[in-house]
């Protein structure tokens, strides 16, 4: 049998002073804990059989309080043979018809806790003493991962494959409690007077499994975001997209460990402190942040800025033989449309003015072709144009 129903939700009202001495979760319990045993909570007035007062067994009689946020289980000899995931008050009877041993309210928690119930619940009649401990339902913070060498993934955005240094946290949640205690919990956390199963804890095995197990499927991990469209391919935002790349950490834990399906668990959120890619995947990401500056229409603008700039700083180092000395973007925006037409074996002529006429000069030599030449030649020194566009240009002026 086991737990009789005696009120819900808080412990309060007249049941207050009824219950001056009950079971409940031990005080000081930190948030990184799991699982933790049940205490006794006032001085052993009519809590039942156990007199002695051991921290976690309870008898026919005792009552317990199961809070908001915690499941309870009860065992006997390694096996299951209670759970409670309502909050509110229960009293123990093992001799009572009327006593259940299941208590999981009707929600999607519930049924699956229902389901896994019937795989993994006592055989036999349960005594009538039981060990008693809480399961933390509420998300467990502060669990950390990290990479000491790079990783290595392939990212649809790059088109290749790109490494990094990485290092960050996650909380976990418990979301099947039996599956949990049954296939995941050690022996050494469900027996009489037990240590506080606790995932800070570093001399818990099990927590240092766990972490193995992530950094092993963090290149996954990384390949499910990048490839993912609806992430948009962008390593750039994984740092600020928590729940996103939880979702892809937990695809790649549970396809490599099946933590869901077989211990219960699941990463729900998911902090990255930092990444630090290898040189490689450095110079990639430099060279696409030059191919989106240069891209569309705001890579029009740019070029027609830099042809500005690159023009009048030539003009400035060049003295007064520059005859677009001083020009604005228009002119710039001009000149590079110019260097653009195809070729028609005709003697080259720059279009500086908003009428297609070549400015006229005082100076006659500014019009003749080796100025021009110069002119071409400074536009190559100050960087405006390449080697290729100045040689066309030398091919035009001079005819050839």
């Amino acid at each position: 049998m086991g737990f009789i129903k005696a009120f819900s939700g808080a412990l309060g009202g007249t049941l207050a002073d009824q219950w001056k001495d009950f079971y409940g979760p031990k005080s000081g319990v930190p948030g990184t804990a799991a699982l933790f045993q049940a205490v006794p909570q006032g001085q052993n007035n009519g809590r039942g059989e156990n007199y002695k007062g051991n921290e976690n067994i309870i008898t026919n009689g005792s009552k317990i309080v199961v809070p908001e946020g915690t499941a309870l289980i009860t065992m006997q000899d390694g096996a299951i043979t209670g759970f409670i995931a309502e909050p509110g008050g229960f009293e123990f009877r093992s001799d009572d018809i009327n006593s259940k041993s299941m208590f999981a309210g009707d929600g999607i928690f519930g049924q699956t806790i229902k389901s896994t119930w019937e795989k993994v619940k006592f055989g036999g009649q349960p005594g009538s003493q039981q060990l008693a401990f809480y399961v933390n339902l509420k998300e467990i913070p502060n669990n950390r991962f990290g990479t000491q060498s790079e990783i290595y993934w392939d990212d649809a955005f790059f088109g290749t494959q790109v490494g990094a240094v990485t290092r960050g946290t996650y909380t976990l949640k418990i979301v099947d409690p039996l599956l949990f205690v049954k296939n995941f919990v050690s022996a050494k956390y469900l027996q009489p007077n037990a240590p506080i199963f606790d995932f800070a804890d570093l001399d818990n095995d099990a927590a240092g499994q766990l972490f193995n197990e992530v950094v092993g499927s963090l290149s996954a991990a990384f390949s499910n975001y990048t490839n993912d469209p609806s992430k948009g391919n962008r390593m750039s935002k994984i740092q600020g997209d928590q729940i996103g790349f939880a979702q892809s950490l937990t695809v790649a834990v549970e396809e490599g460990y099946q933590w869901k399906s077989d211990r219960g668990l699941e990463i729900v959120k998911t902090a990255i402190l930092a990444i630090e890619y290898d040189e490689d995947t450095k110079e990639l990401m430099k060279d696409v942040k030059k191919a989106d500056a240069l891209s569309g229409a705001r890579g029009n603008s740019f070029m027609q800025q830099a042809a500005a700039r690159g023009m009048q700083a030539a003009g400035e180092n060049g003295g007064s033989g520059m005859a677009f000395m001083g020009m604005g973007m228009n002119a710039a925006g001009n000149m590079m449309g110019a260097m653009q037409q195809p070729n028609t074996g005709s003697t080259y002529q720059p279009n500086f003015g908003q009428n297609g006429q070549v400015p006229q000069s005082n100076n006659a030599q500014e019009s003749d072709s080796t100025t021009r030449l110069l002119e071409a030649k400074k536009l190559l020194d100050a960087g405006v144009i390449t080697q290729e566009d100045y040689d066309k240009l030398k091919s035009q002026i001079l005819g050839i």
